[in-house]
């Protein structure tokens, strides 16, 4: 009994040191603390969506979802080769292009009207608190924080693992000229040697005014956070990023929701929307879309050009890796979107209408 005893507390001291990593950021205090308790989004101590949102449906169970995990994983999951993909060179990109540069999952480098922006960078080569799960798929990886330059706006959806990594923003701090993101995760920044000058965190329905025309919506949407055991301290995020010619939607991860046809109205439409695809599961169909509704979203928002993301980089569901950019490219078949399925690493002209994008997946196993 001594024994056991002896070893249960060894066990709860080394996890205790474990989460004492500065990976794991920190919650929310202070100032910043007593700002998040106004917010009206803010209830019991916590974060909640706006809609009644289980991490689990109704039909599912943790039990059923740990057994599909252990026993059920689906043999098509990762790549049976390496990707063989080139990268844009980001340092030598001429400052009057409008491009999208995909870096796989939810990462993404845009330049707008002169604005380098970098979204969800993760570049560790791993999407968890441990660098031996949870691995980028091999040659999926093509980007450090080296290839970035120098940045406009850093913008952080929120904070789960594989759409803030500490590794990565702690080498891109001195490339950062401002950082957008939602309440609450601006307390990791800090934490992590962030100047708090330079960090704009907004509540739904907030906005900044960036200057010279440019300007920035947090928008709602259906997930949640949390790098530790205690979820929903900070708030998960859509982003509407406005220049003066244009407007693009950047989703966050999110489940379907009513949130998509309120900003779709609300800002008259987009020019160009990146949305999450991949990672779902009827399991948890309330927290990540499913392919079926991707398209009814991209309607919703009155989007011009969508990009699908969260895709070809982690396995975190039980889906092949490939099974979002196939089915979603026969579900528009009859919808004709237009539709822009780049390669990890391909410098798009989204507004060039003309360009035939290939099935790139249907390359590899």
């Amino acid at each position: 009994m001594i024994s056991f005893l002896l070893i249960t507390a060894v066990f709860a001291g080394a996890v205790f040191l474990f989460l004492q990593h500065p990976t794991f950021g920190k919650a929310p205090a202070g100032k910043r603390l007593e700002r998040i308790k106004k917010s009206p989004h803010y209830k019991k101590d916590m974060f909640d969506n706006i809609n009644y949102t289980p991490h689990l449906a109704e039909d599912a169970s943790m039990p059923k979802v740990m057994f599909r995990f252990l026993f059920g994983r689906n043999k098509f999951a990762k790549p049976a080769q390496k990707f063989n993909l080139n990268k844009t060179n980001l340092r030598n990109l001429d400052p009057n292009e409008n491009i999208y540069v995909w870096m796989g999952h939810s990462s993404y480098f845009i330049q707008i009207e002169g604005k380098k922006i970098l979204v969800d960078p993760v570049f560790s080569g791993n999407a968890s608190p441990v660098s031996f799960t949870t691995k980028a798929f091999e040659g999926a990886d093509l980007y450090s924080t080296d290839d970035i330059p120098d940045l406009d706006y850093l913008i952080i959806t929120h904070d789960h693992w594989d759409h803030l990594d500490y590794e990565t923003v702690k080498k891109l701090n001195p490339k950062v000229k401002t950082v957008i993101t939602g309440l609450g995760t601006g307390e990791h920044l800090e934490y992590w040697k962030y100047d708090p000058k330079k960090i704009i965190e907004l509540d739904w329905g907030e906005s900044f005014n960036l200057g010279n025309g440019f300007k920035v919506y947090a928008e709602t949407a259906r997930h949640f956070s949390g790098r530790t055991m205690k979820r929903n301290q900070a708030i998960w995020a859509s982003f509407v990023f406005e220049t003066p010619q244009r407007k693009i939607y950047l989703g966050g991860d999110s489940g379907f929701d009513d949130h998509f046809e309120k900003i779709g109205k609300k800002h008259g439409g987009f020019d160009l929307a990146i949305l999450e695809l991949g990672q779902y599961n009827k399991d948890w169909r309330y927290i990540h879309m499913m392919p079926e509704e991707f398209l009814v979203a991209a309607k919703n928002l009155k989007a011009d050009h969508i990009i699908p993301v969260h895709n070809s980089k982690f396995e975190l569901a039980l889906h092949g890796w490939k099974e979002p950019l196939e089915k979603i490219s026969i579900l528009n078949e009859k919808e004709n979107l237009r539709l822009i399925t780049p390669k990890i690493g391909e410098k798009v002209n989204w507004n060039d209408d003309g360009k035939v994008y290939e099935k790139w997946w249907e390359s590899y196993e």
